[in-house]
């Protein structure tokens, strides 16, 4: 990737005053790190025209070319990238940048963009899906060599099948120190629909092992009353009127 050139200005003072200044001015406050003879230094950045270059190369590591200016005046220039990037989480503003200062004859590691290309056999004939392992490959490459996304092609893929860090081939001048064996992308079966009962459908309650019905209970009852069951009952009347007879 070829540097992209970008004017800042140094910024001498320091505090929550000044950045609410800054910002009103439409200026993003930001820290330049790294660099052997110099520690950290505080810049300013055109808010816009930052976003549009970010805009323009969305997802991509971009390498700066950064013109650090007093006014008019050049001080210094060098290579950076953004190390991170603070917004506001609801209005997703931005509030802060990180820019870290780099060799271009020294290698980096960076993240770089998985692009999935194709529609896979197992999608289009088999109805499964392409499940993304990894959205970004992490690369080691001079920053002049930085890929623009790594792109993948699934159209042979079946269901069940996946494609590994080792199955890519990178640009060269690039290497990455993942684990060969990790999946990147894969094509998995799809979901199995479980049938809910139609609204207005009863299940049959099951019967409690051990519950007496209301016949039986009332039989009981009787029985431990000295009524007895109806049979004994009459042998009992029979034997009375025997000894009447008597």
């Amino acid at each position: 990737m070829d540097e992209i050139t970008l004017d800042v200005q140094i910024r001498s003072k320091i505090g929550s005053r000044s950045v609410k200044v800054l910002r009103k001015e439409n200026f993003v406050p930001a820290i330049v790190y790294g660099g052997k003879k110099r520690g950290p230094t505080s810049i300013k950045v055109d808010c816009g025209a930052y976003e549009r270059i970010m805009r323009l190369h969305q997802g991509q590591s971009v390498v700066f070319h950064l013109n650090v200016l007093e006014g008019e005046k050049k001080l210094r220039d060098y290579s950076a990238i953004v190390k991170e990037e603070q917004r506001e989480p609801v209005s997703d503003d931005l509030l802060h940048i990180d820019f870290h200062r780099i060799s271009l004859t020294e290698e980096i590691e960076v993240k770089v963009p998985i692009n999935v290309k194709g529609e896979a056999v197992g999608v289009k004939e088999g109805g499964g899906s392409v499940d993304h392992a990894m959205w970004e490959l992490d690369v080691v490459c001079l920053p002049t060599n930085i890929p623009e996304k790594i792109e993948i092609d699934v159209t042979e893929l079946n269901i069940g099948d996946a494609i590994h860090v080792k199955d890519i081939t990178l640009p060269e001048g690039v290497a990455t120190k993942h684990d060969p064996e990790a999946i990147l992308v894969s094509v998995v079966p799809p979901m199995k629909e479980v049938e809910v009962p139609e609204e207005g459908e009863e299940e049959g309650e099951p019967e409690v092992i051990g519950e007496k019905k209301e016949g039986e209970e009332t039989e009981e009852k009787g029985e431990e009353k000295g009524e007895g069951k109806p049979e004994e009952k009459a042998e009992n009347k029979g034997k009375g009127e025997e000894k009447k007879s008597e």
